[in-house]
């Protein structure tokens, strides 16, 4: 890495042939970034992707202005000189950081892109004391700032008031099934399943420390077991509820979270303290379902309450009827 950092030039140092192949190559990665994001949303959001096609056009016809210009003063020949070999110009975060964040990010990350370009070009030309050069960057500061206005046009061309609502209830459809959904599925089998194995040892034998034990491996198993059958039982191919890695992440993390709940307060040493911190945790935890299913599943309060109140409780007192017997 240090060896790459040290082979970087100085933007002050390249001549003005070499800014206007600096300002094609990039132009040239911006176009395809946002064909990228395009491809990314089309089916889904089609109408935003249409708005990076447009601004894909942009960035190529900025493109084959500067190569006119190249032609013109330097010949056919453009020097290859991308981002990473100058020292300071600004960076693009790659697709693969960026598509996995919504398609507001995505819009964000747009408008990120063309002002950064716009700053640098009109902070170099600053520093720069040749005056050719400095009318370059000057024209290029303001061909990136018209970018952010280009974005903006496009966006309210293509993506108006009723695509945009249409868009974000789409947005919000995926974000309940990929993630809320098999996380909430976690959240009640990692609370619920696991209450009788760990109240029923806590109470069959006192001690703390072997109900932590049973406790965190019944978590642990519990959320692996979650993890991968939500994640081999449906590829989101038909079903469109999205990446059967990020839906086995969310089940399993949450069902392993909703075990160690009641686990975690048995290792305070004091049998009497560690249950009746575990009773309340399980008590919160019953109500924060019922919360989560009334505010992202749409469930009525009560409703959604007393089916995952009445049926932990159920559970909870079989664990303890069983421990004491």
């Amino acid at each position: 890495m240090l060896p790459a950092i040290l082979s970087r030039r100085r933007f002050s140092e390249l001549s003005e042939q070499e800014i206007i192949a600096l300002a094609v190559s990039s132009e040239e990665d911006d176009a395809r970034i946002y064909r990228s994001y395009a491809e990314l949303l089309r089916a889904e959001f089609p109408d935003s992707a249409k708005m990076f096609d447009g601004m894909a056009e942009e960035e190529d016809q900025h493109r084959h202005r500067l190569i006119e210009l190249h032609k013109k003063r330097f010949g056919d020949t453009i020097p290859l000189i991308r981002r990473e070999h100058v020292a300071g110009f600004y960076a693009r975060r790659p697709v693969w950081l960026v598509e996995n964040l919504g398609i507001e990010r995505i819009r964000e990350e747009a408008t990120n892109m063309e002002e950064a370009a716009a700053r640098f070009y009109e902070n170099a030309a600053k520093h720069t004391t040749d005056a050719d050069t400095r009318k370059l960057l000057g024209d290029l500061a303001a061909a990136e700032a018209g970018h952010v206005d280009t974005a903006n046009r496009l966006e309210q061309e293509h993506v108006g008031d009723d695509a945009k609502a249409r868009e974000e209830k789409q947005a919000h459809r995926q974000f309940i099934l990929t993630w809320v959904q098999p996380g909430l599925a976690g959240l009640m089998d990692g609370s619920v399943s696991t209450l009788a194995p760990i109240f029923a040892v806590a109470f069959a034998t006192h001690d703390t420390w072997t109900t932590f034990l049973v406790g965190l491996a019944a978590s642990v198993g519990a959320g692996i077991s979650m993890g991968f059958t939500e994640a081999a039982s449906d590829d989101g191919e038909l079903s469109g509820r999205g990446s059967p890695i990020k839906r086995g992440f969310a089940s399993g993390i949450m069902t392993t979270v909703g075990g160690l709940g009641h686990a975690l307060p048995y290792l305070i040493t004091d049998f009497w303290t560690a249950t009746t911190v575990a009773m309340v945790v399980v008590f919160i935890e019953l109500w924060a379902i019922a919360w989560i299913q009334n505010r992202w599943m749409d469930t009525p309060f009560w409703r959604a309450a007393l089916q995952v109140v009445v049926g932990g409780a159920l559970v909870f007192a079989a664990g303890i009827l069983i421990g004491s017997a």
